[in-house]
């Protein structure tokens, strides 16, 4: 349960946190809040101190019905934020929240340290490839459709069994590729009913059985504040009792927006295990 980051070693057996650093204007929850370096390096150095771990750049919104957007225009949302996150956390490990094998490529080249691909490979052809020919860390995530249709009537037999039929396939295509390190993430939220989220989340550790590490993206989003009938700016309490669900369950990283909260769920569970 470790992979390697940038030539470091993160043991994952004790989970850990990514923090999320949406430099979007129209995310879900925190769209348009990162507008300028000072607003960036703040939010960046609180989540670190709070005990990220790692800080995930996503450049394109994929929210239900989200704008597509040019990779060039990815590119320029990211690149210069990475740039600017290495000149002033040279240790940083940052994730780039891409689909697009030309934006994992050049990132990577930037100095980022690991992929996050919504899609599991299924939006670019080239991604295994490339990721597999730069050794970098992948997180592999389920998502039926795309994020401008993925949630017109996501439908599944038996989505549990579905999606580890789909994380077992891919992966066998990755380990082919001698990809060492994968992460798998079932992708709450993306082509999902909440009833399907709920039946995920519940049978978390049914993921286990496929020996790679399990990525949580559970922060916020709509399963919690529609099922309690609130705004996801005040799901922050859902989001820690999910969160704790799904380290009970094995998730070996949480990827959130509040930092501080998620790490001491971590602790707590850590307690009692």
């Amino acid at each position: 349960m470790t992979i390697n980051c940038k030539g470091n070693l993160v043991d994952l057996s004790s989970p850990k946190v990514m923090g999320i650093l949406n430099i979007t204007p129209d995310s879900f929850y925190d769209g348009g809040t990162y507008k300028n370096e000072s607003e960036i390096l703040n939010q960046v150095e609180k989540m670190l101190l709070d005990g990220a771990t790692f800080i995930d750049v996503g450049a394109y919104s994929s929210r239900p019905g989200a704008q597509h957007i040019s990779e060039e225009e990815e590119l320029k949302r990211s690149l210069p934020v990475i740039n600017l996150l290495l000149q002033h956390f040279p240790e940083i490990m940052i994730s780039v929240d891409t689909f697009r094998s030309k934006v994992a490529k050049e990132t990577i080249n930037a100095g980022a340290a690991l992929i996050n691909d919504i899609s599991g490979g299924k939006m670019d052809d080239n991604m295994f490839a490339t990721v597999s020919k730069l050794q970098v860390p992948y997180i592999l995530m389920h998502m039926l459709g795309t994020p401008q249709n993925m949630q017109q009537n996501p439908v599944y037999e038996n989505v549990t069994k579905e999606i580890i039929s789909f994380f077992a396939a891919q992966i066998y295509k990755l380990r082919q590729l001698k990809l060492n390190d994968v992460v798998i993430d079932v992708g709450f939220g993306f082509g999902k009913t909440i009833d399907h989220n709920f039946e995920l989340l519940k049978n978390l550790a049914l993921f286990k059985s496929l020996d790679v590490p399990i990525l949580t993206g559970i922060s916020r989003k709509s399963m919690l504040y529609k099922t309690l009938d609130i705004s996801a700016q005040e799901a922050l309490n859902a989001t820690t009792s999910a969160n704790t669900i799904a380290l009970l369950n094995g998730a070996n990283i949480l990827r959130v927006h509040d930092v501080k909260e998620a790490v001491e769920a971590i602790k707590i569970v850590h307690k009692i295990k």
